[in-house]
This record gives C-alpha cells, sequence and structure tokens, in this order.
C-alpha cells in the first residue's frame, strides 16, 4: 500500500503542516504565519497553499494523497463535524473548516483539538512510544492536556475532555480566563508566573526578575522569573514553587482518578523542569496513594514544538486504520 497523509497544526501564530508516507515517516514540513487577524478565509488558504507546496516539493502526484488532519486550539470544537464553534487564539466563531478544506482538497479531512493532537504525537512518536494509556499535559501560556486510551484519544461525550488546565486547585483563587477561579492554568501557567511576578514587582520586589527581563518591565514573563530563581533569588523561587506545587497537586488528582501509567510533561515552562520536578514529586509522595505511584512515571515531552503537527498525522493513519 502506497500514499501520503497531510498533517497541519493550526496556531494563533503559525501553521506547520507536515507531509507523511503511509509509514508516519515525516518527508517535509512548511511554517508560516497563520495570520489570524485576516480571517478564516485567508487562513484556510494558507493551509491549502501549505499542503499544494509539500505535495509539489516531494513529487507528491494527483490522487496519491489520501487525507488530511489539521489541529486546531479550542476550547469550542465539534471534532466529528469539524466545526470550530469558538478558537479564542484564532478569532473564530463557527467555522466549517472541515467542510471547506474537505471541498478544495478532495481528500478526507479530520479536526481535532491541539493539545488532544499533541498527546498522540507524543504516544505515537514521542516519549510515549509503547505505551498505551498515557496523560500528556503541556504547560505554556495556558495548560492543556490530552488523554490517550488503549492507544486512541479519549474525547468524553462532547469532545470537552483533557481540559486539565481549568480543574480547580483553589477554590477561592486568582481568576482564570475561562471564567472560573483557581483553576490550574490560573496558578502554574506561563501566564499566572508572570502575572505573580508583576504583583510582586508593583509591591516593591522583584528586582533579580526584573534584571533577567533585561531590566524592562514589559519584558517580564516565566522565562526571567525561571532565570532569576536559577540564580538563586528567593523571591522567584517562591513563584515557582507556588506555581510547581500546584501542578504536583494536579497531577495528583489525575493519577488518584485515572492511574495511567505514564504522565508527559510539555510545553514552554517545562523547559525549566529542574526548578519544577522536586516539588511536583513531593506533591505526588503526599497526595497519591502509593500502589498507583509505583507503577507510575513522570516525564518531560519529547517532541517540543512539533508534538501538534506530528499528532495531526497520526491521527489520518489511524483514521485510515494503517497504524495503532
Amino acid at each position: 500500500m502506497s500514499g501520503y497523509v497531510i498533517g497541519t497544526d493550526l496556531g494563533g501564530t503559525k501553521i506547520l503542516t507536515a507531509l507523511a508516507d503511509i509509514n508516519g515517516t515525516v518527508l517535509a514540513e512548511l511554517r508560516q504565519p497563520t495570520g489570524a487577524g485576516e480571517g478564516p478565509e485567508r487562513v484556510i488558504e494558507r493551509i491549502v497553499d501549505s499542503i499544494t507546496a509539500l505535495q509539489h516539493k516531494c513529487g507528491v502526484p494527483p490522487g496519491a494523497l489520501m487525507a488530511a488532519a489539521v489541529v486546531v486550539p479550542g476550547p469550542e470544537l465539534d471534532t466529528g463535524q469539524g466545526i470550530v464553534h469558538f478558537s479564542n487564539n484564532l478569532g473564530w466563531r463557527n467555522v466549517e473548516l472541515k467542510k471547506v478544506l474537505q471541498n478544495r482538497l478532495q481528500v478526507p479531512v479530520y479536526i481535532e483539538n491541539d493539545a488532544n493532537a499533541a498527546a498522540l504525537g507524543e504516544h505515537i512518536y514521542g516519549a510515549g512510544d509503547g505505551i498505551q494509556d498515557m496523560v500528556y499535559i503541556t504547560v505554556s501560556t495556558g495548560i492543556g492536556g490530552g488523554i490517550i486510551i488503549n492507544g486512541r484519544i479519549y474525547r468524553g461525550v462532547s469532545d470537552g475532555a483533557g481540559e486539565i488546565g481549568h480543574m480547580t486547585i483553589m477554590p477561592d483563587g486568582p481568576p482564570c480566563t475561562c471564567g472560573n477561579v483557581g483553576c490550574l492554568e490560573a496558578l502554574a501557567s506561563g501566564t499566572a508566573i508572570a502575572r505573580a511576578a508583576l504583583e510582586l514587582i508593583e509591591e516593591g520586589g522583584g528586582e533579580a526578575v526584573i534584571k533577567a527581563a533585561g531590566g524592562n518591565i514589559n519584558e517580564v514573563d516565566a522565562r526571567a522569573v525561571a532565570a532569576a530563581a536559577l540564580n538563586g533569588d528567593a523571591e522567584a523561587g517562591v513563584i515557582i514553587n507556588g506555581a510547581a506545587r500546584a501542578l504536583g497537586i494536579g497531577i495528583a488528582n489525575i493519577v488518584n482518578v485515572i492511574n495511567p501509567p505514564l504522565i508527559v510533561l510539555g510545553g514552554g515552562v517545562m523547559e525549566s523542569r529542574e526548578l519544577f520536578w522536586p516539588v511536583m514529586e513531593r506533591e505526588l509522595q503526599d497526595r497519591c496513594f502509593k500502589v498507583q505511584l509505583k507503577n507510575l512515571k513522570v516525564v518531560p515531552a519529547a517532541l517540543s514544538t512539533r508534538a501538534g503537527v506530528l499528532g495531526a498525522a497520526a491521527l489520518v493513519l489511524q483514521n485510515l486504520e494503517i497504524c495503532s
């Protein structure tokens, strides 16, 4: 059997498209700006242009493309119908992405949540290779996740499963962008870490954080806080420890409910994992049943920014029943 598949990771700032063969080998990739402010029609045109360019580059003849998948930031997707009901990163509402792309490409098109696709990418190609059940968590600007059960994405009854960043950790905690308060995302994301640092600066502290940000308060972010903490700054350390503790509590909740053998941690904030791991592990030891910890591994993600696009390609191959 021969043929090719397309995986596209559609983000708020970039479109990353990959062409793969039916063995899952990526033959070529293409990255370009999303230009989300220009509206859905122009973004979809860029997706089609990317696919066409990769086919031409790799000499894929007409009819050899078997299917495509596009992964999209949520929160409100109908993966079955392929409708993006709402994506705040893209500014989209009620976009029939699957229908439009299938009409343009004349092949089956699958739509998936970006965190779910990243989970599948890590499962097939990355840190979860060979593991049938796992949970993927990305800690970045926000916190997202995906659950893999028996090698497949678990979506829930309304495509809402895996919203790990929106479990409540602190009932009276800071407000979250979802409208709730005290969510894991509001306590442990890159945005939450930066917010805590800015609050510290407003109170007259945070000199080391400002220095790590090049002296520019407008450049204070989670990376600057982590850099200050790594240099031994106690104030930055308190912020990081608070985020790490919240993350550990969230992971412990997942472990106690799902009892997975593997949790994979990705995202930009986890680039400073040496700051997070000891605190997280203490929370797991304190909050999880010992029998669950005995068979649990918590590991860093392996695919970095390519998890989504590789997950998209894997999604196509699964739907075509070419890979498990």
